[in-house]
C-alpha cells in the first residue's frame, strides 16, 4: 500500500547534450507503494528523465536521492544492485533463448563445479512468473511468445531482480484490452507488495484507471505534480500542451461525392471472409474492432500485402487485381502501417530519404540521375506544411520523436499524390498535442476529396474523426454505423464483441 515516505527524490535534475539542454531542473518525487505517471508531449523531457535515473546518461547538475541515500554517477548496473528496474518500451529479448536464460542472463545459478545449474535455474523462473499469474514453461524460446508474454517476461525479470522501483515505458502499445486488464492487476498486486511503479504511457484513460499521482513535463521544464482524484482530462492536457485543446478531434464535414473504393464479398483465407463496403471520395470511413477480428489483415489484402481468397475490388467503378503494394501504388494508393519501427520508417537513414523513398522514381531526370535539387525543395514543403519538427532535412529518424516519425510517412505517402489514404493506428504511441496535428491533417485530406480508410483500436478516435465506421467481429462485418452524436461507444462495442451481427450492411 502507498507509504506517506518518498522511495525516490529528483532534485533540480539539469540534462545537456551538444547544443541542448534536454532538462532544465526539473523535479519527481515518488511514493513508496505508487504508481506514478510521467506525462508530457514527446520532447518534453520524460525519456531523458528515466534514463539518468536508470544509469545510462548521467544527470549534469541536480541531486538523487533513492531510500534516502543519495546516488551519483552510477552505471544501470548499479542501478539495477539499488532496486531500480526499467522495462523498455522497445522489447529486445533473445530470441532464440528460453524464458529462463533471458530473466537470469548473466545472473545463472552455478553448481558447485561452477556450471549453470539448469534444474535451480528452472524451478527459481517458475517461481518467478507465478508471481505474475504467468504459467509458461520456463523452457520456451521468446521467439515462439506473442509481445504480450514478451512483455510480461520482462515484467517477471524486473521482479527476479527484486526491483524496489520498476518503470514502465508505454508497456500496453502492442497489448490488447484483456491483456491491458491483466497486466493492471499484476500492478496493483506489486503495489500492495510496497514497489513503486513509474508509469510513462500517452493512453489519458489508462493513466486515470492505474495511476496514483501524475507529474507532467513540457520541453525540458517540470510543469507540476496533481493526485489523479484531483485533475481532470481537459487540465491535464492543458498542462501537457500549454493551451486548451478544445477539438481534439477537427473534423471538417466535407462535401463527399462519389463511390471511389468498392469492395465486395472480400475474402483471405483464415483472416476474414465475405467483407463488403465502399469509401466515398472526401469520406474519412474508420474501421473499427478488437484484436483479432481481422481489420489489419483486410487493409494488407486491399493494398496488396497479402493475397485474397476470393472477392471484387473496385476503383471508380472499375474492376482491379491488386497483386503487390507497388501495383497498390500505381492505383494511387497508400498505406501507413500499424507498425511504424518494424516497417514504416528506416531508423538509420535521414529525413529526407525516408520522404523520397517510396518516389524515387519522380526525381529522375532525362539522364536517368537522381535529381537532389527538386527533390530537396519539395521535402522541405512537406517539412513546413505539415509542421514536422526536424533541425535538418538530413537527420537521422531515430533522432525525430514518435509524431514527427509518424509525420514523416506521412509526407512520404503525399509525395506519392494517393487517392485512397489507408491508416492503420496512425497515432499509436504519440502524445497528444501530436494527435490533435495528425488529425487535422487527416480533416484536410479529406477536403481534399481524398478518400481516407482509417483503422484504429480507439474508440474515441475513430468515432471523433470518421463519417461512417465499420465494426469488424471475427473476419467479419458486424455493421456499418453511420456516425450521428447519438452513436456510443458502448453500442461499437457490441457489435465488436458479436452481440450485435447485421444480416446486410448499410451503404449510403
Amino acid at each position: 500500500m502507498t507509504e506517506d515516505r518518498n522511495i525516490l527524490e529528483m532534485k533540480n535534475i539539469v540534462k545537456r547534450f551538444p547544443g541542448v539542454q534536454a532538462l532544465k531542473g526539473v523535479n519527481l518525487n515518488v511514493k513508496y507503494g505508487e504508481i506514478h505517471a510521467l506525462l508530457g508531449e514527446n520532447g518534453a523531457g520524460k525519456s531523458t528523465l528515466v534514463k539518468c535515473l536508470i544509469g545510462i546518461y548521467q544527470k549534469t547538475s541536480g541531486e538523487i536521492l533513492f531510500e534516502d541515500e543519495c546516488i551519483d554517477n552510477y552505471t544501470t548496473a548499479d542501478a539495477l544492485r539499488l532496486g531500480i528496474s526499467m522495462i523498455h518500451q522497445e522489447l529486445s529479448p533473445i530470441e532464440h533463448r528460453s524464458i529462463m536464460e533471458n530473466i537470469w542472463l548473466g545472473r545463472e545459478p552455478k553448481t558447485k563445479l561452477g556450471l549453470v545449474d539448469h534444474k535451480k535455474m528452472y524451478e527459481m523462473t517458475k517461481e518467478v512468473l507465478k508471481r505474475i499469474d504467468l504459467d509458461e514453461d520456463p523452457k520456451t524460446l521468446m521467439a515462439d511468445l506473442p509481445v504480450a508474454k514478451i512483455q510480461m517476461i520482462e515484467i517477471a525479470k524486473a521482479i527476479s531482480y527484486d526491483a524496489k522501483l520498476i518503470i514502465m515505458d508505454e508497456p500496453t502499445s502492442a497489448l490488447t484490452n484483456k491483456e491491458i486488464e491483466q497486466l493492471f492487476i499484476i500492478m496493483r498486486k506489486l503495489k500492495e507488495e510496497g514497489k513503486s511503479i513509474i508509469y510513462i504511457s500517452h493512453k489519458l484513460e489508462e493513466i486515470f484507471t492505474i495511476c496514483d499521482t501524475i507529474t507532467v513535463y513540457r520541453d525540458g521544464e517540470y510543469i507540476g505534480t496533481e493526485r489523479v482524484s484531483d485533475i481532470d482530462t481537459p487540465t491535464l492536457i492543458k498542462m501537457m500542451v500549454g493551451r486548451n485543446v478544445n477539438e481534439l478531434y477537427p473534423k471538417v464535414k466535407c462535401d463527399i461525392d462519389d463511390i471511389k473504393l468498392e469492395v465486395n464479398n472480400l475474402a483471405s483465407e483464415g483472416a476474414f471472409k465475405g467483407v463488403s463496403f465502399n469509401v466515398r471520395k472526401g469520406e474519412i470511413f474508420g474501421v473499427a474492432g478488437l484484436v483479432g477480428s481481422g481489420r489489419t489483415e483486410l487493409i494488407e489484402t486491399l493494398f496488396g500485402l497479402r493475397e485474397k481468397t476470393y472477392g471484387q475490388i473496385k476503383i471508380d467503378g472499375k474492376e482491379v487485381d491488386i497483386r503487390n503494394p507497388q501495383e497498390a501504388k500505381g492505383r494511387k494508393m497508400a498505406l501507413l502501417t500499424e507498425d511504424r519501427r518494424l516497417n514504416g520508417i528506416f531508423p538509420m537513414l535521414t529525413v529526407f530519404q525516408n520522404i523520397t523513398i517510396a518516389n524515387l522514381s519522380r526525381y529522375k531526370n532525362k539522364f536517368r540521375l537522381f535529381n537532389h535539387k527538386e527533390a530537396i525543395r519539395d521535402v522541405n514543403e512537406y517539412i513546413e506544411s505539415i509542421q514536422i519538427k526536424t533541425p535538418s532535412i538530413y537527420q537521422r529518424m531515430e533522432n525525430l520523436s514518435g509524431g514527427n516519425q509518424q509525420k514523416v510517412l506521412v509526407a512520404r505517402w503525399l509525395m506519392t499524390s494517393p487517392e485512397i489514404l489507408i491508416m492503420d493506428e496512425p497515432t499509436r504511441g504519440i502524445d497528444v498535442g501530436a494527435k490533435a496535428e495528425i488529425y487535422k491533417l487527416i480533416g484536410i485530406l479529406a477536403e481534399q476529396g481524398k478518400s481516407v480508410i482509417l483503422v484504429s483500436s480507439e474508440l474515441p478516435e475513430v468515432m471523433g474523426m470518421s463519417d461512417r465506421i465499420m465494426v469488424m467481429h471475427e473476419g467479419r462485418v458486424a455493421g456499418i454505423l453511420n456516425n450521428s452524436k447519438d452513436l456510443t461507444q458502448e453500442e461499437i462495442m457490441h457489435y465488436a464483441t458479436g452481440q450485435i451481427i447485421e444480416d446486410k450492411a448499410e451503404y449510403m
